[in-house]
């Protein structure tokens, strides 16, 4: 499993792409919206920072609560595509809130059901990339996936800056954004039908108590990194209300969020084939680090231009942080994927919510003390990360 595979084996199958192309048309639909959800939430909705702070936390529970579930399900029948249909099903039909609501209530209510969608598909999803991708490009796999996610999230952004310049700010622009996001989400889900399932050997009646034991000890080990990093991990969102408070406007932060995404599309491809020749392990350290830079940053940007670099240089540790770390689980766990990528987004996702119930609470005080405690977390992270992770356990080290 760890040795180079054959020079056939090291092209990317068609099926990354398609995928690729599903996630696409599902982040720009998404984008549109996630790009002014935290000022629309905030300003024209009328809630507070800790508010927010609340609904995102409860938004990345969500998205982590079914992971295990979803991926334990997956493993013990083999079948990945129909977890993965019914998961972008799911978040294309909690869009349809926005066009019946804006209410505080409705916008957290679609916030925290669109989640639950993201976190039953994304363990499936995750293992059938990995299946499709051979080991001696598997960093590249996951990376060009990326890629392709993230540009939709690019172009979304954008669709969104279009809308908001055109038509203005206002309750009715908002109203028409939401509608043309819902299409693509649509697409996306028509698409992913017409991709064929790539079956695993299945775990026929593998209790979850079993399933966990049968889990490979890096993989394990690797969880208490992961955990320490996710208490520091919060919501892009309070750094989009940074920019805000350093003088940029609404279409002119939805243009950062565009910034940080096409650096992360830019970055993804390269870094994964990185992480292929290098060793993954060193990939993720890497991820720790930048955070940890970006978040010392921050305390101390006051301008504009330095917040054009935190936006770009963030698109570089997203890049880092949303692929590679999948790809290092994949090499971790070879039998039982879908299981390990699920009980990775349960672990993180479940500490995403006091990480952002602290960040918003810090944020009242001072955004500064927000920013020292994820920095902080991000050094004690990678000091565990090498304790617990030596190269003889993280084999793809």
């Amino acid at each position: 499993m760890n040795q180079p595979e054959s020079h056939q084996q090291e092209k990317l199958h068609p099926d990354i792409i398609k995928l690729g192309v599903v996630s696409f048309l599902t982040d720009l639909s998404s984008e549109m919206i996630f790009s002014v959800f935290a000022i629309f939430f905030t300003t024209i909705a009328g809630a507070s920072a800790a508010l927010l702070g609340l609904i995102e936390g409860l938004a990345d529970l969500s998205a982590s609560s079914l992971q295990y579930w979803a991926g334990w399900m997956s493993d013990r029948s083999g079948k990945r595509k129909v977890f993965v249909i019914a998961g972008y099903g799911f978040s294309t039909l909690a869009k349809l809130i926005l066009l019946v609501s804006s209410s505080l209530a409705g916008l957290a209510l679609f916030r925290i059901l669109e989640r639950l969608g993201k976190g039953f598909r994304g363990a499936p999803r995750d293992a059938w990339l990995s299946s499709i991708a051979g080991h001696a490009t598997r960093g590249h796999a996951f990376g060009v996936h990326k890629a392709l996610d993230k540009s939709g999230a690019v172009l979304g952004p954008l669709v969104a800056y279009g809308l908001l310049w055109w038509l203005g700010e206002s309750a009715g622009t908002y109203a028409v954004l939401f509608m043309v996001a819902f299409v693509p989400a649509v697409l996306s889900v028509v698409m992913l039908t017409r991709i064929p399932e790539q079956p695993a050997t299945p775990h026929v009646r593998e209790p979850v108590a079993e399933n966990w034991r049968q889990l490979s000890v890096g993989f394990k080990r690797f969880l208490w990194p992961a955990g320490v990093f996710a208490l520091g991990y919060f919501s892009l969102g309070f750094i989009l209300l940074k920019a805000h408070a350093v003088g940029f406007g609404v279409t002119d932060i939805v243009l950062l969020y565009a910034l940080f995404n096409i650096t992360c599309v830019v970055f993804a491809p390269w870094v994964g084939k990185l992480g292929d020749k290098v060793g993954r392990r060193h990939i993720v350290l890497l991820g720790y680090a930048v955070y940890a830079f970006i978040n010392v940053w921050l305390m101390v940007a006051s301008t504009q231009w330095e917040m054009l670099a935190v936006f770009a240089l963030y698109g570089f540790f997203y890049a880092i942080d949303e692929s590679q770390s999948k790809a290092f689980i994949a090499d971790l766990e070879p039998d039982r994927r879908a299981s390990a990528m699920g009980i990775y987004g349960l672990v993180t996702g479940s500490l995403y919510l006091p990480a952002s119930l602290v960040a918003g609470a810090l944020w009242t005080i001072s955004p500064q003390w927000a920013f020292a405690g994820s920095a902080v977390l991000s050094v004690v992270a990678i000091w565990v990360f090498v304790a617990w992770m030596p190269a003889d356990i993280a084999r793809s080290g």
